[in-house]
């Protein structure tokens, strides 16, 4: 869910404009601190204290039902319309991005990018460090997203190796709370008969695969919700789902399902045998994982440039031709190896840097750690509150004021509540935790990046570069690369450090490195 609250009229041309934006979750808006009324508070409290006039607020409301952010695309449109309003104001950086193209669209902006919580001004003039560090914080962000993804993938995982189909019910089924709590799936009884007989139909001989297709849609196979018609590719799918003899494929591992057939393993496979018998002719080759599928685009046409193997041992990278002829040469793979190797070479560091950035680092936490444990306490005086109301609920049980029933009833509730409040307990307590290793962790994979690059297989090596660099392009035999923010900050002060060391100059330390930034050029202070 997304709103924007109407415009501010009647601003005086003099005074700074700006906008605020406020983002929360539909489980964090329940929570004190984190609701959109308490980060407008604290964004017009200080527009009032710095002068500025807010002349748009937004506000993002994400459920897990409604993907996106539709006020942020609204806001970035109207800053891109309105040149004159030049300042964001966003409680903190988590708040602003969830994912590294939100900062790239935000950076273009060329906006004073405000975060009260976290005491920082972003703008083209800010120094070096302070965008380095706003750029951990990015990806320290982005990184907790996809540890909740990680996280999400481990509990589908623990269920496959239960026996339990981790996902949505496929035709034929339907998701059902379990006698334990666990979400399972069972045979839909207006669906599950129509998936048999379509196995019965093919595997009896005699009827294609749309033939049986059509029968299935005259019988009234559909699509429960729609109630669109079953298409024959769904059909074909459904053939050659293993899920309906009882077992199932899950991340590509094949496990025995605890769910009731809907067909028998011979009926499953004699459709097997059928289906294989008669496209035993269209085997597809299998695909190769080329390391840098995906990465790279022909500097002459824009158009990929993609991997070949020659002479079943050598890997050659071309430009595909889609928008015509092509004159860029092939390419072998050894030699975009060696490039990119270099390339990450120069993210290495000296220990003075590594050193600054954790100091850097667990400054920035302390506003970040006195959340959690706000939070915390809040979270204790909640499970200590449950727990009083069931010690009175068992005085009034004994007393004979409530019967056992209704006491079993209210306590289990309320049992129930405090072991949210323990989890939620322990959730802060990680985040806390993992705040500093995070950011460290991001500056140590910089420091490291030629070396696990050089050790890595095709796919470590693709993810490796999707993380660190983009607009890879490739032309007269030069690859040209952009590091990805903080990074490019990291190569820049190695490269400061290199050319003073060359030159015989004596380092002072981190203020040669980490200066304010004058018409794109770093000049000393001190």
């Amino acid at each position: 869910m997304s709103k924007r609250i109407s415009p501010i009229d009647q601003i005086e041309p003099t005074v700074r404009q700006s906008v605020v934006y406020a983002r929360v979750s539909s489980k964090e808006q329940e929570k004190e601190g984190y609701s959109i009324p308490a980060q407008l508070k604290l964004l017009k409290d200080y527009a009032a204290q710095e002068g500025f006039a807010v002349v748009q607020e937004y506000v993002d409301v994400e459920t897990a039902k409604t993907a996106g952010r539709g006020s942020f695309g609204d806001m970035v449109a109207y800053l891109r319309a309105h040149p004159s309003v030049r300042a964001l104001l966003v409680e903190k950086t988590d708040r602003l991005y969830r994912n590294l193209k939100d900062w790239v669209t935000i950076d273009e902006l060329d906006m004073e990018v405000h975060l009260p919580k976290e005491g920082v001004v972003l703008s083209r003039d800010s120094r070096s460090s302070e965008k380095f560090m706003h750029g951990i914080k990015v990806l320290m962000a982005k990184n907790y997203i996809d540890n909740l993804s990680e996280e999400t993938k481990k509990g589908m995982l623990e269920k496959a190796e239960q026996g339990i189909w981790p996902s949505a019910a496929p035709l034929g089924y339907r998701n059902v709370d379990s006698a334990n709590g666990k979400r399972v799936i069972e045979p839909d009884s207006e669906v599950a008969p129509h998936v048999t007989r379509m196995f019965e139909r093919y595997a009896a001989g005699g009827l294609a695969l749309r033939d049986v297709a059509k029968k299935a849609r005259a019988d009234g196979f559909s699509y429960r919700k729609s109630g669109k018609a079953v298409p024959t590719s769904t059909v074909h799918k459904i053939l050659r789902n293993r899920l309906y003899m009882g077992e199932f494929e899950w991340n590509g591992r094949v496990y025995q399902g605890c769910h009731q057939p809907l067909v028998t393993r011979d009926l499953w496979e004699r459709v097997q045998d059928m289906m294989d018998g008669r496209n035993a002719s269209k085997h597809r080759r299998v695909k190769h994982d080329f390391a840098f599928s995906g990465l790279i685009a022909c500097g002459h046409c824009g158009c990929s440039v993609v991997g070949e193997i020659k002479k079943q041992k050598y890997i050659y990278y071309h430009c595909t031709g889609y928008k015509g002829k092509c004159d860029e040469l092939y390419v072998r793979e050894e030699v975009l190896e060696e490039k990119f190797g270099a390339l990450l070479g120069r993210l290495v560091f000296d220990d003075e840097v590594l050193d600054w950035v954790r100091h850097a680092l667990h400054d920035s936490h302390a506003d970040e750690r006195r959340e959690h444990e706000q939070a915390i306490e809040k979270l204790r005086a909640e499970y200590d509150r449950l727990q009083n109301r069931i010690h009175a609920a068992y005085v009034d049980k004994v007393d004979g004021a409530i019967d056992a029933q209704f006491y079993e009833k209210v306590a289990a509730e309320w049992q129930s509540d405090q072991d949210r409040c323990l989890r939620d307990i322990e959730c802060h307590q990680d985040a806390d935790r993992s705040y500093l290793e995070e950011g460290v962790r991001l500056i140590e994979l910089a420091q490291n990046a030629q070396i696990l690059f050089e050790k890595q297989d095709s796919r470590e090596k693709r993810r490796l570069l999707n993380f660190l660099v983009s607009n890879c392009s490739w032309a007269d035999g030069e690859l040209s690369v952009t590091l990805k923010q903080p990074f490019d900050l990291i190569a820049e002060t190695a490269m400061i450090d290199a050319q003073k060391k060359a030159a015989g100059e004596v380092s002072n330390g981190l203020s040669v490195n980490w200066l304010r930034r004058q018409d794109s050029n770093l000049r000393q202070v001190g």
